[in-house]
Protein backbone atom coordinates (compact mmCIF):
# COMPACT_ATOMS: atom_id res chain seq x y z
CA UNK A 1 0.00 0.00 0.00
CA UNK A 2 1.37 3.82 -0.73
CA UNK A 3 1.89 5.64 2.30
CA UNK A 4 -0.04 8.57 3.17
CA UNK A 5 0.01 11.75 1.14
CA UNK A 6 0.23 15.62 2.65
CA UNK A 7 2.15 17.34 4.76
CA UNK A 8 5.35 16.65 1.97
CA UNK A 9 6.80 19.89 2.40
CA UNK A 10 7.95 18.89 5.93
CA UNK A 11 8.97 15.66 5.04
CA UNK A 12 11.19 17.38 2.35
CA UNK A 13 13.09 19.50 4.69
CA UNK A 14 11.08 22.55 4.18
CA UNK A 15 9.65 24.44 7.25
CA UNK A 16 7.12 22.84 8.68
CA UNK A 17 5.27 26.15 9.70
CA UNK A 18 4.37 26.36 6.20
CA UNK A 19 3.51 22.84 5.56
CA UNK A 20 1.14 22.90 8.65
CA UNK A 21 -0.92 25.68 7.17
CA UNK A 22 -1.08 24.63 3.54
CA UNK A 23 -0.85 20.95 3.38
CA UNK A 24 -3.89 18.70 2.53
CA UNK A 25 -5.46 16.53 4.78
CA UNK A 26 -3.50 13.35 6.29
CA UNK A 27 -5.43 10.04 5.95
CA UNK A 28 -4.49 7.60 8.91
CA UNK A 29 -1.96 5.32 8.94
CA UNK A 30 -1.83 1.93 7.85
CA UNK A 31 -0.76 -0.88 10.20
CA UNK A 32 1.57 -2.08 7.31
CA UNK A 33 4.24 -0.02 6.08
CA UNK A 34 3.86 2.34 3.82
CA UNK A 35 5.25 1.72 0.18
CA UNK A 36 8.36 3.43 -0.56
CA UNK A 37 6.92 3.72 -4.59
CA UNK A 38 5.40 7.14 -3.60
CA UNK A 39 8.32 7.78 -1.04
CA UNK A 40 10.48 10.95 -1.08
CA UNK A 41 14.12 9.89 0.40
CA UNK A 42 14.72 10.76 3.60
CA UNK A 43 16.09 14.10 3.97
CA UNK A 44 18.61 13.06 6.22
CA UNK A 45 19.67 9.57 5.06
CA UNK A 46 18.70 9.66 1.16
CA UNK A 47 20.71 6.71 0.59
CA UNK A 48 18.57 4.79 3.14
CA UNK A 49 15.62 2.88 1.75
CA UNK A 50 14.02 1.79 -1.60
CA UNK A 51 11.18 1.93 -3.81
CA UNK A 52 8.84 -0.20 -5.93
CA UNK A 53 7.80 -2.55 -3.27
CA UNK A 54 6.80 -3.00 0.32
CA UNK A 55 8.09 -5.59 2.78
CA UNK A 56 5.66 -7.80 4.62
CA UNK A 57 8.02 -9.84 6.60
CA UNK A 58 11.61 -11.08 7.47
CA UNK A 59 12.39 -14.00 8.08
CA UNK A 60 15.96 -14.29 9.14
CA UNK A 61 17.87 -17.28 10.01
CA UNK A 62 20.98 -16.85 11.90
CA UNK A 63 23.58 -19.19 12.53
CA UNK A 64 26.61 -17.21 15.36
CA UNK A 65 29.26 -18.41 16.95
CA UNK A 66 30.72 -15.90 20.09
CA UNK A 67 34.57 -17.52 19.62
CA UNK A 68 34.98 -15.83 16.29
CA UNK A 69 32.21 -13.76 15.43
CA UNK A 70 31.30 -15.66 12.53
CA UNK A 71 27.41 -15.34 10.96
CA UNK A 72 25.94 -17.74 8.54
CA UNK A 73 22.64 -16.45 7.54
CA UNK A 74 19.56 -16.83 5.02
CA UNK A 75 17.47 -13.79 5.20
CA UNK A 76 13.80 -14.45 3.67
CA UNK A 77 12.02 -11.26 2.62
CA UNK A 78 8.19 -11.33 1.74
CA UNK A 79 7.31 -8.44 0.16
CA UNK A 80 4.42 -7.16 -2.87
CA UNK A 81 5.07 -5.32 -6.05
CA UNK A 82 3.77 -1.82 -6.31
CA UNK A 83 5.25 -1.87 -9.74
CA UNK A 84 6.71 -4.08 -12.42
CA UNK A 85 10.33 -4.49 -11.19
CA UNK A 86 12.58 -5.56 -13.76
CA UNK A 87 15.26 -5.08 -10.64
CA UNK A 88 14.99 -4.02 -7.38
CA UNK A 89 17.50 -3.13 -4.12
CA UNK A 90 17.78 -3.32 -0.93
CA UNK A 91 20.06 -1.88 1.84
CA UNK A 92 23.08 -3.93 3.06
CA UNK A 93 27.00 -3.22 3.76
CA UNK A 94 26.87 -6.69 5.68
CA UNK A 95 28.91 -10.06 4.91
CA UNK A 96 30.22 -11.59 1.39
CA UNK A 97 26.80 -12.99 -0.03
CA UNK A 98 26.64 -16.74 -1.30
CA UNK A 99 23.58 -16.55 -2.99
CA UNK A 100 20.16 -14.88 -3.81
CA UNK A 101 17.08 -16.69 -5.02
CA UNK A 102 13.63 -14.57 -6.05
CA UNK A 103 10.79 -16.80 -6.44
CA UNK A 104 12.74 -20.28 -6.18
CA UNK A 105 14.74 -19.02 -8.89
CA UNK A 106 18.29 -17.90 -8.65
CA UNK A 107 18.91 -14.12 -9.57
CA UNK A 108 22.07 -12.21 -10.48
CA UNK A 109 23.22 -9.09 -8.07
CA UNK A 110 25.59 -6.67 -7.55
CA UNK A 111 27.21 -4.81 -4.73
CA UNK A 112 27.61 -0.97 -4.57
CA UNK A 113 28.89 0.08 -1.34
CA UNK A 114 25.45 -0.04 1.17
CA UNK A 115 23.15 -0.91 -1.66
CA UNK A 116 22.32 -4.34 -2.83
CA UNK A 117 20.86 -4.43 -6.34
CA UNK A 118 18.91 -7.30 -7.15
CA UNK A 119 17.82 -8.64 -11.02
CA UNK A 120 15.20 -11.65 -10.66
CA UNK A 121 14.93 -14.64 -13.93
CA UNK A 122 12.33 -12.80 -14.36
CA UNK A 123 10.48 -9.45 -13.67
CA UNK A 124 8.19 -9.12 -10.77
CA UNK A 125 4.36 -7.82 -12.12
CA UNK A 126 2.23 -4.70 -10.30
CA UNK A 127 0.79 -6.04 -7.22
CA UNK A 128 2.40 -9.69 -7.29
CA UNK A 129 3.44 -11.44 -4.13
CA UNK A 130 7.38 -12.00 -4.09
CA UNK A 131 10.07 -13.99 -2.04
CA UNK A 132 13.90 -12.98 -1.98
CA UNK A 133 16.40 -15.25 0.25
CA UNK A 134 19.75 -13.78 0.63
CA UNK A 135 22.62 -16.33 2.05
CA UNK A 136 25.45 -14.04 3.30
CA UNK A 137 28.45 -15.78 5.89
CA UNK A 138 31.24 -13.51 7.30
CA UNK A 139 31.65 -11.11 9.89
CA UNK A 140 29.66 -8.37 10.73
CA UNK A 141 30.74 -4.99 11.61
CA UNK A 142 29.71 -1.73 13.53
CA UNK A 143 29.36 1.25 11.69
CA UNK A 144 31.10 3.92 13.64
CA UNK A 145 29.72 7.15 12.74
CA UNK A 146 31.57 10.50 13.52
CA UNK A 147 28.45 12.45 14.48
CA UNK A 148 26.15 9.46 15.26
CA UNK A 149 28.59 7.11 16.99
CA UNK A 150 28.76 3.31 17.33
CA UNK A 151 25.82 1.44 16.14
CA UNK A 152 24.71 -1.74 13.70
CA UNK A 153 26.14 -5.32 14.70
CA UNK A 154 28.40 -4.57 17.36
CA UNK A 155 30.81 -7.54 18.77
CA UNK A 156 31.34 -8.28 22.05
CA UNK A 157 33.44 -10.39 24.23
CA UNK A 158 30.81 -12.99 24.95
CA UNK A 159 28.68 -12.56 21.37
CA UNK A 160 26.81 -9.80 19.94
CA UNK A 161 24.48 -7.00 19.76
CA UNK A 162 22.30 -5.30 17.13
CA UNK A 163 21.85 -1.71 18.29
CA UNK A 164 20.49 -0.16 14.57
CA UNK A 165 19.30 3.20 15.05
CA UNK A 166 19.47 5.36 13.00
CA UNK A 167 20.39 2.98 9.84
CA UNK A 168 22.51 -0.23 10.93
CA UNK A 169 20.11 -2.69 10.09
CA UNK A 170 22.20 -3.11 6.38
CA UNK A 171 25.17 -4.07 8.83
CA UNK A 172 23.46 -7.22 9.24
CA UNK A 173 20.90 -8.41 6.94
CA UNK A 174 19.27 -7.36 3.74
CA UNK A 175 16.27 -4.65 4.37
CA UNK A 176 14.00 -1.81 3.06
CA UNK A 177 15.30 0.77 5.97
CA UNK A 178 12.58 2.95 4.69
CA UNK A 179 11.03 4.15 8.09
CA UNK A 180 7.22 3.74 6.53
CA UNK A 181 8.11 0.39 5.59
CA UNK A 182 7.63 -1.30 8.71
CA UNK A 183 7.39 -5.11 8.36
CA UNK A 184 6.78 -7.71 10.86
CA UNK A 185 10.24 -10.52 11.93
CA UNK A 186 11.07 -14.12 12.74
CA UNK A 187 14.43 -14.65 14.79
CA UNK A 188 15.94 -17.98 13.91
CA UNK A 189 19.00 -18.06 16.82
CA UNK A 190 21.46 -20.23 16.55
CA UNK A 191 24.59 -20.92 18.81
CA UNK A 192 27.02 -23.07 20.59
CA UNK A 193 24.76 -24.28 23.20
CA UNK A 194 24.86 -22.96 26.59
CA UNK A 195 24.80 -19.30 24.85
CA UNK A 196 21.68 -17.29 25.42
CA UNK A 197 20.13 -15.69 22.37
CA UNK A 198 17.26 -12.89 22.05
CA UNK A 199 15.64 -11.17 20.28
CA UNK A 200 12.23 -9.07 19.26
CA UNK A 201 8.93 -10.07 20.60
CA UNK A 202 8.41 -13.20 22.09
CA UNK A 203 10.03 -16.88 22.16
CA UNK A 204 8.16 -19.50 20.08
CA UNK A 205 8.45 -23.10 21.03
CA UNK A 206 10.89 -24.70 23.25
CA UNK A 207 14.95 -24.78 22.07
CA UNK A 208 15.77 -26.67 19.60
CA UNK A 209 19.55 -28.90 20.32
CA UNK A 210 21.14 -30.86 17.94
CA UNK A 211 25.36 -31.41 17.05
CA UNK A 212 26.27 -29.13 19.98
CA UNK A 213 24.06 -26.01 18.72
CA UNK A 214 21.01 -24.78 19.99
CA UNK A 215 18.63 -22.89 17.90
CA UNK A 216 15.50 -20.70 19.56
CA UNK A 217 13.23 -19.03 17.21
CA UNK A 218 11.93 -15.11 18.32
CA UNK A 219 8.70 -13.76 16.41
CA UNK A 220 7.90 -9.55 16.49
CA UNK A 221 4.34 -9.89 15.40
CA UNK A 222 3.68 -6.45 15.17
CA UNK A 223 5.01 -4.14 12.72
CA UNK A 224 8.85 -3.07 13.03
CA UNK A 225 10.54 -0.53 11.75
CA UNK A 226 14.22 -1.97 11.03
CA UNK A 227 16.08 0.50 13.46
CA UNK A 228 14.36 -0.98 16.07
CA UNK A 229 14.89 -5.01 15.15
CA UNK A 230 17.50 -6.28 17.97
CA UNK A 231 19.47 -9.26 18.49
CA UNK A 232 21.85 -9.95 21.91
CA UNK A 233 23.28 -12.70 22.44
CA UNK A 234 25.71 -13.92 24.81
CA UNK A 235 25.92 -14.82 28.33
CA UNK A 236 22.86 -14.22 30.28
CA UNK A 237 20.93 -14.14 33.26
CA UNK A 238 17.39 -14.64 32.16
CA UNK A 239 14.35 -13.29 34.08
CA UNK A 240 10.54 -13.92 33.33
CA UNK A 241 7.00 -12.88 34.95
CA UNK A 242 3.58 -11.78 34.25
CA UNK A 243 2.49 -8.21 34.17
CA UNK A 244 -0.87 -7.92 33.66
CA UNK A 245 -1.24 -11.26 31.56
CA UNK A 246 1.76 -9.58 29.09
CA UNK A 247 5.11 -11.29 29.19
CA UNK A 248 7.87 -9.71 31.08
CA UNK A 249 11.39 -11.14 30.05
CA UNK A 250 14.33 -9.00 31.23
CA UNK A 251 18.44 -10.34 31.16
CA UNK A 252 21.51 -9.08 31.90
CA UNK A 253 25.29 -9.92 31.72
CA UNK A 254 26.27 -12.02 34.99
CA UNK A 255 29.98 -10.13 34.20
CA UNK A 256 27.85 -6.95 35.21
CA UNK A 257 28.01 -5.87 39.74
CA UNK A 258 24.93 -8.22 39.67
CA UNK A 259 20.97 -7.50 39.04
CA UNK A 260 18.40 -7.27 42.03
CA UNK A 261 15.08 -7.27 39.61
CA UNK A 262 15.35 -3.91 39.25
CA UNK A 263 15.19 -3.75 35.90
CA UNK A 264 12.51 -6.31 35.60
CA UNK A 265 10.33 -4.38 38.41
CA UNK A 266 10.93 -0.89 37.38
CA UNK A 267 9.80 -1.95 33.64
CA UNK A 268 6.49 -3.66 34.61
CA UNK A 269 5.54 -0.40 36.84
CA UNK A 270 6.24 1.70 33.77
CA UNK A 271 4.42 0.18 31.37
CA UNK A 272 1.44 -0.76 33.35
CA UNK A 273 1.60 2.97 34.79
CA UNK A 274 1.95 4.18 30.99
CA UNK A 275 -0.92 2.07 29.70
CA UNK A 276 -2.88 4.19 32.03
CA UNK A 277 -2.32 7.37 30.40
CA UNK A 278 -1.23 6.56 27.09
CA UNK A 279 -3.97 3.75 26.01
CA UNK A 280 -3.13 0.03 25.90
CA UNK A 281 0.34 -1.44 25.93
CA UNK A 282 0.98 -1.45 21.97
CA UNK A 283 3.31 -5.47 21.88
CA UNK A 284 2.90 -8.83 23.22
CA UNK A 285 5.33 -8.98 25.60
CA UNK A 286 7.75 -6.01 27.46
CA UNK A 287 11.29 -6.28 28.93
CA UNK A 288 14.76 -5.63 28.94
CA UNK A 289 18.88 -6.57 28.30
CA UNK A 290 21.63 -5.39 30.35
CA UNK A 291 24.71 -6.05 28.05
CA UNK A 292 27.83 -3.51 28.01
CA UNK A 293 29.00 -2.64 24.83
CA UNK A 294 31.15 -0.13 23.43
CA UNK A 295 27.93 1.85 22.50
CA UNK A 296 27.50 4.06 25.57
CA UNK A 297 24.00 4.33 25.46
CA UNK A 298 20.25 2.60 25.75
CA UNK A 299 17.89 1.84 22.64
CA UNK A 300 14.34 1.62 22.56
CA UNK A 301 14.28 -1.41 20.99
CA UNK A 302 11.06 -2.59 20.45
CA UNK A 303 8.65 -4.68 23.01
CA UNK A 304 12.57 -5.14 24.47
CA UNK A 305 15.37 -1.92 24.81
CA UNK A 306 18.55 -2.61 25.41
CA UNK A 307 20.77 -1.02 28.23
CA UNK A 308 24.68 -0.95 27.83
CA UNK A 309 24.74 -0.39 31.82
CA UNK A 310 22.31 -0.89 34.73
CA UNK A 311 20.21 1.58 33.79
CA UNK A 312 18.04 4.62 36.49
CA UNK A 313 14.68 4.13 37.05
CA UNK A 314 14.42 7.20 34.30
CA UNK A 315 15.88 5.75 31.63
CA UNK A 316 13.84 2.85 32.45
CA UNK A 317 10.72 4.94 31.94
CA UNK A 318 12.55 6.74 29.01
CA UNK A 319 12.61 3.59 27.14
CA UNK A 320 9.48 2.11 27.76
CA UNK A 321 7.58 5.49 26.92
CA UNK A 322 9.05 4.55 23.46
CA UNK A 323 7.06 1.60 23.04
CA UNK A 324 4.40 4.10 22.31
CA UNK A 325 6.34 7.32 21.08
CA UNK A 326 8.68 5.96 18.64
CA UNK A 327 7.92 2.41 18.05
CA UNK A 328 4.38 1.76 17.76
CA UNK A 329 3.88 5.33 16.22
CA UNK A 330 7.25 6.05 14.34
CA UNK A 331 8.07 9.37 12.53
CA UNK A 332 7.99 9.11 8.61
CA UNK A 333 11.29 10.61 8.19
CA UNK A 334 14.36 12.18 10.87
CA UNK A 335 13.73 14.87 10.63
CA UNK A 336 10.53 14.79 12.85
CA UNK A 337 13.04 12.29 15.54
CA UNK A 338 11.60 15.13 18.53
CA UNK A 339 8.41 13.04 18.12
CA UNK A 340 10.38 10.04 19.97
CA UNK A 341 12.75 11.93 22.32
CA UNK A 342 11.13 14.83 22.79
CA UNK A 343 7.74 12.68 23.73
CA UNK A 344 10.20 9.90 26.06
CA UNK A 345 11.74 12.71 27.83
CA UNK A 346 8.56 14.33 28.79
CA UNK A 347 6.95 11.08 29.56
CA UNK A 348 9.92 11.33 31.96
CA UNK A 349 8.57 14.58 33.48
CA UNK A 350 5.04 13.23 34.37
CA UNK A 351 6.97 10.36 35.81
CA UNK A 352 8.86 12.63 38.13
CA UNK A 353 5.66 14.96 38.51
CA UNK A 354 3.30 11.89 40.18
CA UNK A 355 6.07 10.34 41.72
CA UNK A 356 7.54 13.25 44.35
CA UNK A 357 9.62 14.34 41.94
CA UNK A 358 9.55 18.38 40.63
CA UNK A 359 6.67 19.07 38.24
CA UNK A 360 6.91 18.91 34.72
CA UNK A 361 6.29 22.89 34.72
CA UNK A 362 9.13 22.93 37.90
CA UNK A 363 11.58 21.51 35.20
CA UNK A 364 10.22 23.38 32.20
CA UNK A 365 11.24 26.29 34.28
CA UNK A 366 14.00 25.59 35.01
CA UNK A 367 15.18 24.55 31.38
CA UNK A 368 13.44 28.39 30.17
CA UNK A 369 15.78 30.00 32.10
CA UNK A 370 18.86 29.32 30.10
CA UNK A 371 19.51 32.80 28.82
CA UNK A 372 19.03 33.31 25.14
CA UNK A 373 22.00 33.70 23.88
CA UNK A 374 23.01 30.35 25.18
CA UNK A 375 23.26 27.51 22.34
CA UNK A 376 20.70 25.71 23.75
CA UNK A 377 18.57 27.89 21.66
CA UNK A 378 20.43 28.50 18.31
CA UNK A 379 19.41 25.66 16.29
CA UNK A 380 15.17 24.37 15.40
CA UNK A 381 13.97 21.45 17.07
CA UNK A 382 11.72 20.57 14.38
CA UNK A 383 15.09 20.10 11.99
CA UNK A 384 18.07 19.57 14.06
CA UNK A 385 20.24 18.17 11.16
CA UNK A 386 21.54 14.92 10.74
CA UNK A 387 24.50 14.79 13.01
CA UNK A 388 22.41 16.34 15.05
CA UNK A 389 19.86 13.95 15.71
CA UNK A 390 20.66 12.42 19.21
CA UNK A 391 21.42 16.24 20.30
CA UNK A 392 20.21 15.93 24.23
CA UNK A 393 19.55 19.94 24.55
CA UNK A 394 18.21 20.20 21.37
CA UNK A 395 15.92 17.27 20.45
CA UNK A 396 15.46 15.78 23.78
CA UNK A 397 15.14 18.62 26.47
CA UNK A 398 13.70 20.99 24.10
CA UNK A 399 11.09 18.31 22.63
CA UNK A 400 10.01 18.05 25.97
CA UNK A 401 9.30 21.69 26.58
CA UNK A 402 7.35 22.49 23.76
CA UNK A 403 4.90 19.39 24.91
CA UNK A 404 4.44 21.42 28.47
CA UNK A 405 4.15 24.51 26.19
CA UNK A 406 1.50 22.76 24.60
CA UNK A 407 -0.24 21.01 27.62
CA UNK A 408 -0.63 24.64 29.58
CA UNK A 409 -1.49 26.24 26.39
CA UNK A 410 -4.78 23.19 25.94
CA UNK A 411 -5.14 22.22 29.23
CA UNK A 412 -4.63 18.68 30.77
CA UNK A 413 -8.10 17.29 29.85
CA UNK A 414 -7.16 18.85 26.33
CA UNK A 415 -3.57 17.45 26.15
CA UNK A 416 -4.14 13.96 27.87
CA UNK A 417 -6.70 12.99 25.34
CA UNK A 418 -3.96 14.09 22.72
CA UNK A 419 -1.44 11.60 24.16
CA UNK A 420 -4.14 8.84 24.21
CA UNK A 421 -5.50 9.88 20.77
CA UNK A 422 -1.78 9.99 19.25
CA UNK A 423 -0.92 6.25 20.02
CA UNK A 424 -4.26 5.21 19.24
CA UNK A 425 -4.99 6.95 15.67
CA UNK A 426 -0.89 6.06 14.47
CA UNK A 427 -1.10 2.45 16.12
CA UNK A 428 1.39 0.59 14.54
CA UNK A 429 1.89 3.19 11.53
CA UNK A 430 3.67 6.27 11.13
CA UNK A 431 3.11 10.17 11.39
CA UNK A 432 5.25 13.20 11.47
CA UNK A 433 4.57 17.00 13.34
CA UNK A 434 1.69 17.93 10.93
CA UNK A 435 0.02 15.36 12.11
CA UNK A 436 0.10 15.80 15.88
CA UNK A 437 -0.54 19.77 15.16
CA UNK A 438 -4.03 18.97 13.31
CA UNK A 439 -4.66 16.57 16.25
CA UNK A 440 -3.73 19.12 18.56
CA UNK A 441 -5.99 21.31 16.97
CA UNK A 442 -8.54 19.18 15.94
CA UNK A 443 -8.97 18.39 20.34
CA UNK A 444 -8.44 22.04 21.40
CA UNK A 445 -10.47 23.93 19.00
CA UNK A 446 -7.10 26.46 19.02
CA UNK A 447 -4.99 27.70 16.47
CA UNK A 448 -1.38 26.23 17.27
CA UNK A 449 0.49 26.78 14.09
CA UNK A 450 2.11 29.79 16.36
CA UNK A 451 2.83 27.59 19.11
CA UNK A 452 4.50 25.01 16.80
CA UNK A 453 6.53 27.54 15.08
CA UNK A 454 7.85 29.70 17.84
CA UNK A 455 9.04 26.12 19.64
CA UNK A 456 10.17 23.63 16.63
CA UNK A 457 10.84 25.75 13.90
CA UNK A 458 12.98 28.81 15.16
CA UNK A 459 16.45 29.17 16.43
CA UNK A 460 15.85 31.40 19.42
CA UNK A 461 14.35 31.59 22.55
CA UNK A 462 10.44 31.38 22.25
CA UNK A 463 8.99 34.91 23.77
CA UNK A 464 7.66 35.04 27.19
CA UNK A 465 3.94 35.07 25.25
CA UNK A 466 5.09 31.45 23.48
CA UNK A 467 6.06 29.88 27.09
CA UNK A 468 3.50 28.64 29.16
Amino acid sequence: MTRPRGCVAAALGVACATALLTAAPVTAAPLRGGGPAAAAADPYFPLSGNQGYDVGHYDLDLDFTPQTHELTAAATISAKAERRLARFALDYSGPPIERIVVDGRAATYRRDDRKLTVVPAEAVAPGQGFTVEVRYRGRPEAIDDPALGLYGWINTDDGAVALNEPDGARSWYPVNDDLSDKATYTFHLTTPTGVTALANGERQGPPLVAAGRTTVTWAMARPMAAYLAMVAIGNFEVNRSLVGGIPNVTAYDPAIDGDDGFLHRTTGQAVEWGAARFGRYPFDSMGGIIDPTEAGYSLETQSRPVYDSPPDEGTIVHETAHQWFGDSVTPRSWQDIWLNEGFATYVEWLWQEEHGGPTAQQTFDGHYATPAADPFWQRETGDPGRDHIFDYDLVYVRGAMTLQALRRTIGDQDFFHLLREWGERHRYGNAQTCDLLRLAEEISHRDLGPLFQAWLYTAAKPSEEAAP
